[in-house]
């Protein structure tokens, strides 16, 4: 057997109220087709084939490499939706795999249990069921008085007595190749949606219809609105929450956890609630995130702690600390036990191991030395308007509180800055950097400062 996979995802999803395809709405970072095409994992396809339409070009963007497609260019039912895949699909394929692109709850057990039924089989077509208490709009799977399926009618053209049926298609079907060719030149769209279904292939394939009942119905759940989507979206995270957990990380809250589904986390490590670990992310062992964190596309060495921070593309050293309140842009590489403090905004910025840029600092376009200590209130001026230019900050320097780094600047090692001083050159090794001006003091000008005040106030009362 060599098996080609179809799936349907031409449909714009109207319900959804989007401008943006159904299938490209995102649940743990990944789009809806995405979670269908990763459930393929344990059958190994010839040949995979994406039935697009609406946002054709979209669609195409997100699909993994080796993933053909194949344009829909009118959307006229789920089986001419299949006719066009199956025109594109690989000749060698002789059996295929037809899913829909909006159920992402599909899982890669399911999949290979039905693959398995029905090449031992010698079935035309094997299809998966689930029983639902409110079928709602799925189509019921018909039976006859043996028990063996004879077809699917749609809730739309169905019965009183067909309606009250629980067993439901869940629209995954695999076929013989030459039997759904066959079948499909034989469907009509004599039917309530004026459509063809691609269900009305069941009984035209020949043979008896195999059918997998499935003990879980969630893994065959459709998205048609934003109620399913935020419902699919519980379900995943409920599922990668799960994983995590087994595999040694602590969720005191597991609820106020958010998780995408290719974010990594080392055992030991502790996920306080409103922390959100987006696309790209990788936690070591034995680190504290949360509460309230965001990171996206960061990596979090062994033993670190972000504490209510925000960061994007950056690197977090092992041991080193983050926050709270800090906001770490892309490109800022913080080195083992580092330190990011609060009210702390870095951007490609290289901090050395042990440095520190503890609090109300903004770091921008900078590389601090190993060991130094960034004072209260500093900043580096890293734009002039028109290009960004580079500070560099050398090894176990000390910079007194509110300085200003006027880039391109350098600080060698063991530079000490004075409190307030704008820095516009550079400083050597070991010196001492200071740009003010020289305090002065003007014995008793409080009380010569009323007196005038007062008599210009009785001048102006006469």
């Amino acid at each position: 057997m060599k098996l080609g996979v179809v799936v349907l995802a031409a449909g714009l999803g109207t319900r959804m109220r989007s401008a943006t395809p159904k299938v490209l709405h995102r649940i743990a970072g990944r789009p809806l087709v995405g979670w269908v095409l990763a459930a393929l994992e344990g059958v190994d396809p010839v040949h995979t084939v994406v039935v697009v339409g609406h946002g054709a070009d979209d669609v195409t963007a997100v699909l993994p490499d080796g993933v053909a497609t194949a344009v829909q260019e009118r959307q006229l039912g789920t089986g001419h939706a299949a006719s066009v895949g199956l025109n594109a699909l690989d000749a060698a394929c002789d059996t295929v795999l037809l899913l829909c692109g909006d159920t992402p709850l599909l899982r890669a057990e399911l999949i290979t249990e039905l693959v398995g039924m029905h090449a031992g089989s010698g079935r035309a077509v094997t299809m998966v069921s689930a029983d639902l208490d409110d079928a709602g709009a799925y189509g019921r799977v018909l039976r006859d008085g043996a028990g063996e399926v004879t077809g699917v009618v749609e809730a739309q053209d169905a019965t009183p007595g067909q309606l009250a049926i629980t067993e439901i298609n869940a629209g995954i079907f695999v076929f013989d190749r030459a039997a759904l060719a066959a079948a499909l030149g034989q469907v009509g769209s004599k039917n309530a949606q004026g459509e063809m279904y691609l269900p009305d292939t069941l009984p035209l394939v020949g043979g008896p219809i195999g059918a997998l009942r499935s003990a879980d119905p969630d893994v065959v759940a459709g998205v048609n609105t934003r109620v399913d989507l935020a419902a699919c979206e519980a379900a995943i995270q409920a599922r990668l929450r799960e994983e995590l957990m087994l595999a040694g990380v602590t969720m005191p809250d597991p609820s106020g956890v958010y998780v995408d589904h290719d974010v990594t986390v080392g055992q030991d490590t502790v996920l306080l609630p409103g922390v959100h670990l987006r696309s790209g992310t990788t936690v070591g062992e034995g680190c504290t995130i949360g509460p309230d964190c965001v990171l996206e596309g960061c990596a979090v060495g062994d033993g670190a702690s972000v504490t209510a921070a925000h960061a994007f593309s950056s690197e977090i050293g092992p041991a080193a600390q983050v926050g709270p309140f800090a906001y770490l842009r892309p490109g800022t590489r913080l080195a083992e036990s580092g330190k990011i403090g609060t009210f702390v905004e870095t951007k490609n910025a290289r901090i050395g191991r042990k440095a520190k840029v503890p609090h109300l600092s903004y770091m921008g376009d900078v590389e601090i030395g190993e060991g130094s200590n960034i004072g209260a209130g500093n900043i580096t001026a890293n734009y002039d308007g028109f290009r960004k230019h580079a500070t560099r900050i050398g090894a176990r320097v000390k910079t007194g509180s509110d300085c200003v780094f006027v880039a391109p600047v350098t600080l060698g090692d063991d530079v000490m800055t004075g409190a307030g001083s704008i820095i516009t050159d550079d400083v050597p090794d070991g010196a001492l950097g200071i740009a003010r001006a020289r305090q002065a003091v003007i014995e008793g000008f409080t009380a010569k400062a009323v007196a005038k005040a007062k008599a210009a106030n009785d001048s102006g009362g006469h």
